[in-house]
């Protein structure tokens, strides 16, 4: 879908993680934000963060961006400690968080100029940082036009491109689209994708399922504090079975339509009586299609409808995580 560099191992060995953590805890009033929370994240890769609200999603982006003491644990943000040398690892970090950082009065020109300044830019090569981010994030055309008269999605990039100005190892992005229309997260989503086929690495995290399934290369699902499942999104797909195939007929067929479907593939089949649908699992993907309707045809059963559907990364979700009152107060308490 995407190519970019990513390191490889050099003399046998293995490369150093971007981000590691390892049992990370922190606790407010409320309960455990984090309990034993661990995370790796490759290099030159865009690794999601999935969880619920009150999950810990950003408890843990807090921690690891030095926003927030841990209370237990260790991690390593591009072989730093984050404990022993914050300073440190704020040099190599960028981070977008929740809410827009950057200034509405100001031009994306001075916002942009102002970060680098910041960073401690001299006024040539600010000039020149800014110039290329506004090129390469499409604002070139809006540059001096007062944030307050951008749309959402163009404030987005904004905000990713400050983050950008020192061309961090590794980016934090903290639900990036929260608030934007279909259109405003197509044009983040962008953002992100050229962000990482500069070889730095994202750490994404997101309610959106769909915003991991066309971003990350590896995903984590959090719960309760803590990582509760981790694969690629085909991975986590294929933890709820094979392909489904979902077949329409009038509800005077649905039994024997049922018991058809599930001898031309050999497995059980089941009954939605409310959208009047038949679905069985098949192993084969497309190629259970052409014995099911062969069935159908020798039975003269007319099909309304006939699909072949992938599990969802939402349908994961849902399967692996569940409300926890007690984690869901510790970081409202936070947010306080």
């Amino acid at each position: 879908m995407r190519s970019r560099p990513v390191p490889t191992p050099s003399s046998g060995h293995e490369p150093r993680p971007a981000l590691e953590a390892v049992g990370l805890r922190k606790r407010y009033r409320g309960g455990l934000a984090l309990d034993g929370f661990d995370l790796r994240v490759e290099p030159g890769t865009v690794h999601g963060l999935l969880g619920p609200n009150g999950a810990g999603k950003t408890t843990a982006v807090r921690c690891l961006t030095t926003l927030t003491d841990l209370d237990e644990g260790t991690a390593r943000i591009d072989g730093l400690d984050v404990r022993r040398d914050p300073a440190g690892v704020r040099e190599r970090i960028g981070l977008v968080g929740q809410f827009h950082a950057v200034d509405d009065a100001l031009t994306a020109r001075q916002n942009l100029m102002l970060f680098a300044r910041l960073s401690g830019l001299s006024r040539g090569r600010a000039r020149t940082r800014t110039d290329a981010l506004l090129e390469a994030f499409g604002l070139a055309d809006a540059a001096d036009r007062p944030v307050s008269g951008f749309s959402g999605g163009m404030r987005r990039r904004l905000d990713i491109s400050a983050s950008l100005v020192l061309t961090p190892a590794i980016l934090f992005l903290d639900e990036p689209t929260t608030g934007l229309d279909p259109r405003g997260r197509a044009t983040v989503w962008q953002a992100v994708r050229e962000v990482a086929a500069t070889g730095t690495t994202v750490l994404l995290t997101t309610q959106l399922l769909d915003e991991a399934d066309q971003l990350a290369d590896r995903v984590s699902v959090m719960d309760h504090g803590r990582v509760i499942a981790e694969g690629t999104p085909t991975e986590l797909k294929r933890r709820l079975g094979g392909d489904r195939v979902i077949a329409g007929f009038a509800a005077a067929d649905l039994e024997r339509a049922a018991a058809t479907v599930a001898g031309a593939v050999g497995s059980e089949a089941s009954v939605d009586p409310d959208a009047r649908t038949v679905t069985v699992e098949v192993s084969d993907g497309a190629a259970a299609l052409a014995p099911i309707v062969r069935a159908l045809d020798a039975a003269d059963l007319p099909v309304d409808d006939l699909a072949l559907r992938r599990p969802t990364l939402d349908e994961v979700f849902l399967h692996l995580t569940a409300e926890t009152p007690a984690h869901r107060a510790a970081e409202d308490q936070e947010a306080r």
